[in-house]
């Protein structure tokens, strides 16, 4: 470990992988603050939430250790984050929605669900970014712009 680390208390470097679904994942909070449609905004949303949780994944997961075979990110991310088990909680019962609103069910999302979602991931984001001990980067400009839809 790099004296300076050790000293400071600061975090291990950040792969590349997680670094990269942080991009992605400020590029879906963007793109769902332009949403029109609540299910699209939701939908986007939300998987920029996954993708918040699946950069805290790609930290702290080794390859091959532990059970095998597919299970969720949001199983997961409590094992390897307890501090964010209450996001994975939250993130997790809104996947069903989430699902519907990929279907196109019309009534899947309010816009209030898909506002107070798009916040939360945005919330989440930042959250993620302080774990891992990197600064945050702003996705939106202003804050107003979460309103800017109607």
């Amino acid at each position: 470990m790099p004296v300076e680390q050790r000293r400071t208390g600061a975090h291990p470097p950040v792969p590349a992988a997680s670094h990269e679904l942080l991009e992605v994942a400020r590029r879906g909070i963007v793109e769902a603050s332009t949403a029109r449609a609540p299910a699209e905004r939701y939908a986007i949303a939300h998987l920029a939430a996954l993708r918040s949780a699946a950069a805290v994944l790609a930290c702290r997961v080794r390859p091959g250790g532990g059970r095998r075979g597919p299970r969720s990110v949001w199983v997961v991310l409590p094992e390897v984050a307890p501090e964010l088990g209450e996001w994975a909680a939250f993130f997790a019962a809104g996947a069903g929605k989430r699902a519907a609103a990929e279907a196109g069910l019309p009534t899947a999302v309010s816009q209030r669900d898909s506002d107070d979602l798009l916040r939360d991931a945005t919330a989440f984001l930042a959250l993620v970014e302080a774990t891992l001990g990197l600064p945050h980067q702003p996705c939106l400009p202003d804050q107003s712009a979460l309103h800017l839809v109607g």
